[in-house]
């Protein structure tokens, strides 16, 4: 299980039916690349990416479907109407008076810094995070925030903690911003805010990985209507779901059309005979990553043998530019035991260490 959504079709145990066995009461926000599988969650809302069940209130159902066309239309266009509404109505019942200053400040900063839009999602998802564990006080309860390794990943080049010599174009970045710089410090007051909130709770944070710099330049780009191209393109499918940013997955009837998605996905190349594509095939399906690198002009076109699609352009959106690339070594740090600096330890260890916390064995020795 390695791309994201791909846990739906999996049946790999996870930490919160585990501890759910073990008789706790858990609760889940945003849980990266996690599947429902709980039979009587204290509330579990998944990462907008990962076709899962939802278990929360009327209220948070809908705004979590805001989230998600946000943060999966960002490159291409704004929120519907409805989905406006819900958003708003969603996010006033979930943010903390005390942080409407900050929201306001966020919003009115994101059309010239855009990351301000991670940020928001990331402070917002926290006072859901916080109300909701305050309201049904379950034993365990996850939070991911995605928005430090989305700004890494594409505002690393211009953070002062960067000493390279690549450069983001003045009009991607402001000259003398620092994206990198604000997520910290969001992230540094988010960290009090959940300290001030729960002082008695034992808390563990870890990045599953960190990110170096990229060497060289990458534009990223996402398709606007993933299924008309792919159409144009004459790739069979018999559906197209978006994932984050430039990936979809494609899924065929039968092993053979997915073997003629892929030929016909390679053969796509850019005029200047860069392949637009790399493909994964897992059988019936495919996850794709719209991987040309390069800008895009108006006009540029695609072959795919002896076809020509005209204005390429006119087919995606601009998402970013890459400046970090991911490393596996992550960080972990827990405020129910001193710190063992310098000590390595596999990923897989941690599930383990959260047991050990709960006291998940012995829970289920007595039950």
């Amino acid at each position: 299980m390695f791309r994201l959504g791909d846990i739906v079709r999996t049946d790999l145990d996870q930490i919160w039916e585990s501890h759910e066995r073990a008789g706790l009461k858990v609760g889940a926000v945003s849980p990266m690349n996690a599947k429902c599988r709980l039979r009587a969650p204290a509330f579990f809302i998944p990462d907008p990416w990962t076709d899962t069940g939802v278990h929360a209130g009327p209220v948070d159902r809908r705004f979590f479907e805001a989230v998600r066309q946000a943060v999966n239309d960002n490159a291409s266009g704004g929120l519907s109407k409805s989905s406006a509404f819900d958003f708003l109505v969603g996010g006033l019942q979930n943010a903390s008076p005390l942080n409407y200053a900050r929201y306001a400040t966020l919003v009115a900063g994101a059309r010239a810094k855009p990351w301000f839009k991670a940020l928001f999602l990331d402070q917002v998802l926290t006072d859901m995070f916080i109300r909701l564990v305050r309201s049904h006080k379950p034993d365990f309860a996850s939070l991911f925030l995605n928005a430090g390794a989305h700004i890494q990943h594409h505002y690393m080049f211009n953070s002062s903690a960067y000493d390279g010599s690549h450069r983001n174009p003045d009009w991607y970045v402001k000259p003398g911003s620092d994206p990198v710089l604000d997520v910290y410090r969001l992230y540094d007051r988010i960290l009090g805010q959940v300290r001030r909130a729960f002082p008695r709770a034992r808390i563990m944070m870890a990045t599953g990985l960190h990110q170096v710099p990229y060497g060289r330049t990458a534009f990223y780009w996402r398709l606007v209507k993933h299924a008309e191209f792919l159409t144009l393109l004459g790739v069979p499918f018999r559906s197209v779901e978006p994932r984050m940013s430039r990936d979809l997955l494609v899924c065929c009837a039968s092993r053979e059309e997915a073997a003629e998605a892929e030929r016909r996905l390679l053969m796509a190349r850019a005029d200047d005979g860069v392949p637009l594509f790399t493909v994964d095939n897992r059988g019936t399906d495919l996850f794709v990553m719209l991987t040309y690198p390069n800008d895009i002009p108006a006009g540029l076109g695609v072959t795919v043998g002896n076809e020509r699609i005209e204005d390429l352009r006119r087919h995606v959106a601009f998402v970013a530019i890459k400046n970090g690339e991911h490393d596996g070594v992550g960080y972990f740090t827990d405020s129910g035991q001193a710190a063992a600096k310098g000590r390595r330890f596999p990923l897989a260890e941690i599930p383990n260490r959260i047991r050990a916390a709960l006291g998940v064995e012995a829970r289920l020795s007595a039950a």
